[in-house]
C-alpha cells in the first residue's frame, strides 16, 4: 500500500500504481487536459509514464474546466 499527497490530501492507494500515467488512469482523469507537478517538478505529458511513484510522493494535479 502506498501513501501519496495529492493536492494537499493524503491518499492511501489500494492499487499498485507504478507511475504518474497509471495514477491518472486510476483517478479517472485520463481524458482530461492536465498539468501534473510531481515532487515540485512540472511534468510534460510525455514524461508521465517515466515518472515513477514512491511512498510519500507529493503531487499537484490541475485540470481545466470550460465554461462561459
Amino acid at each position: 500500500m502506498m501513501k501519496l499527497l495529492i493536492n494537499g490530501d493524503l491518499i492511501q492507494m489500494e492499487e499498485n500504481v507504478e507511475n504518474v500515467e497509471e495514477l491518472i488512469g486510476v483517478l479517472g482523469l485520463s481524458d482530461k487536459s492536465l498539468i501534473v507537478e510531481h515532487n515540485q517538478i512540472i511534468l510534460k505529458k510525455q514524461d508521465h509514464m517515466g515518472a515513477s511513484l514512491s511512498d510519500g510522493d507529493q503531487l499537484e494535479i490541475v485540470h481545466f474546466v470550460g465554461g462561459g
